[in-house]
């Protein structure tokens, strides 16, 4: 599904002459096709849509990082260029959840699991990556989690 939504967004991208669009999904594309031949080479299968969310968060957060470096460094043109990017990025993911209602799914999810200490962490967490794949911040969410826990 993912897949073909990329594939229609390059298109458009290289009719309407966009080049920043073109590249990123392009860049996302590529990402998607080296964990694809990754998983061949272990004999698994294509990588699915809730994968793709997975790259699609690793690409913003390490945007966001070269983002944080640039302006750091008086590079305000490429900080900006990597803001367009996460943006673009962005736009094929689910709308992200809000904080305080990640705080209500993670009690909700300690509650449904039985989680106890902070050895259930794991536990809730892959259910919460079940279940919200590309909607959240795993690592937020895992703080708010190991705070519920204590």
């Amino acid at each position: 599904m993912l897949r073909d939504i990329l594939a229609n967004a390059m298109k458009e991208s290289l009719k309407a002459k966009d080049v920043r669009r073109t590249s990123t999904v392009r860049l996302i594309q590529t990402a998607i096709k080296d964990r694809d031949i990754a998983h061949r080479g272990t004999g698994k299968d294509p990588v699915t849509d809730d994968e793709i969310m997975q790259i699609l968060m690793k690409m913003i957060k390490q945007r966001d990082e070269s983002a944080r470096i640039y302006s750091e460094n008086a590079r305000p043109e490429l900080a900006a260029q990597e803001l367009e990017e996460i943006e673009i990025i962005k736009s094929f993911m689910p709308e992200q959840i809000p904080e305080e209602k990640v705080r209500e799914l993670c009690k909700a999810v300690i509650d449904e699991t039985g989680a106890q200490g902070l050895r259930d962490m794991g536990k809730c967490i892959s259910t919460l990556k079940e279940r919200y794949a590309g909607q959240m911040d795993f690592g937020k969410a895992s703080g708010v989690v190991k705070d519920l826990l204590k």
